[in-house]
Formats: C-alpha cells, sequence, structure tokens
C-alpha cells in the first residue's frame, strides 16, 4: 500500500501460475508506484493446486475461480486501510475469465478490470452482465488470444477496449511489452478510480447538504 492510495487491485493469475509471478509482481511494482495498492493472491489452496496438477479439473472452473475472488474482495472490504477505496481487478489468462466473472456478480463494487493475454470467453454467460470497465491487452503475435478477445468483447455492454501490444507473443517476454502493459493498465486504473473517487466525494457532499 503506497501512501494515500487511488484504490487496490487484485490479481488472479492463470493457471500453471501463482501470486509470485515475475510478470504479474512487475506491474504491480509499477502500480505502487501509480498510488494503488495491489493484493497478489492464490484462488487456489496449495492441496487443490496439488490435486489441480494431475486431474486440471479446477484451472477451467470459472465459476469456482470466480467465487474464489469474490470472497477475497469481500475480505479485502473489511480491511481498515482498504476502507472506502475503489477496487479493480487485474487478470491474466484463465485469470481474466475469473476476474470478470467475479465483477458480473459484485456490480458496482468494481470500478475497473484489465486482462492481459486473457481468455475472457471463458466467462461465458457471464459477460453481459459486466459492468465495471474493461482493458483487455493481447500480444501483437498472439493472433488466436486477439479473435477470442474481440468475440468476447461482442458479448460484453460495459465499456470496453481492447489494445493490440505490437511484437508481443503471449505471455509478453519480448523487451519492453510487459512495460507497455504496466503502463497501460496502470492509466486505466488511475483514470476510473479517480472517476469513483470524485463520484464518492461528490454523493458524500451532496448528503451532508454541500449542494451546488
Amino acid at each position: 500500500m503506497p501512501p494515500d492510495p487511488l484504490g487496490i487491485v487484485l490479481f488472479a493469475h492463470g493457471s500453471g501460475s501463482s501470486r509470485f509471478s515475475i510478470r504479474n509482481k512487475s506491474v504491480s511494482r509499477h502500480l505502487v508506484t501509480r498510488r494503488m495498492g495491489t493484493f497478489l493472491l492464490d484462488l487456489l489452496t496449495p492441496e487443490e493446486e496439488s490435486a489441480d496438477e494431475v486431474t486440471r479439473h479446477l484451472r477451467f472452473n470459472i465459476p469456482f475461480l470466480g467465487k474464489r475472488l469474490v470472497e477475497a474482495t469481500r475480505w479485502i472490504r473489511e480491511q481498515p486501510e482498504a476502507r472506502g477505496l475503489p477496487l479493480g481487478y487485474f487478470g491474466a489468462s484463465t485469470g481474466s475469465a475469473a476476474a470478470l466473472m467475479a465483477a458480473s456478480g459484485m456490480k458496482r463494487s468494481v470500478a475497473a478490470v484489465v486482462s492481459r493475454g486473457g481468455r475472457p470467453d471463458l466467462a461465458g454467460h457471464a459477460l453481459p452482465l459486466v459492468s465495471a470497465p474493461t482493458l483487455l491487452l493481447v500480444g501483437g503475435n498472439d493472433a488466436d488470444v486477439e479473435d477470442l478477445n474481440r468475440q468476447a468483447m461482442e458479448l460484453m455492454t460495459c465499456e470496453r477496449k481492447l489494445v493490440i501490444i505490437p511484437g508481443a507473443t503471449h505471455l509478453f517476454e519480448e523487451p519492453g511489452t510487459l512495460d507497455h502493459v504496466a503502463v497501460l493498465a496502470a492509466d486505466w486504473f488511475t483514470f476510473h478510480f479517480n472517476r469513483k473517487n470524485h463520484g464518492r466525494v461528490f454523493a458524500q457532499t451532496m448528503h451532508q447538504g454541500g449542494g451546488m
């Protein structure tokens, strides 16, 4: 948590990754420099992770993962340092679908969503129910995932934007591509967190009788 944070971003990683993901930690560090708190978590317990390595029965169970993210969001909301702050989701790969699934149920509790190399299509029937502004970031050399993101966008009704990162493959391992992701994500969260904060301050002012 940086001093005077604009909001908090919860990270939902994809299958085969964890809260120790080098890529997500890199994005997290940049968000902190932009006055955002970050929360990197595993949506599966160690026992579930071990079982899933064999059965692979949970990594694509998006409703299950989305429910875990909702539980984490409610826990964050109870923490004193998070009280009143806007919340956002940063999802990668299948974690993006979990983030959108959670956002579809949390409605106004989620201020913005960012997907990196995600599979939003896996959120299926939840996509039209997402109200949080959503930024979809896809590598320019990741054609299959780009197609899936475009298909998902057609089902969404919220504010949404697709940005193609030139020269990037699915994991954004090419020099400078992950930095590009971090800057775009920070800009998206900053704009929507500020909009949420200004709306809250205005509502409080009106409630206290300080209307125009």
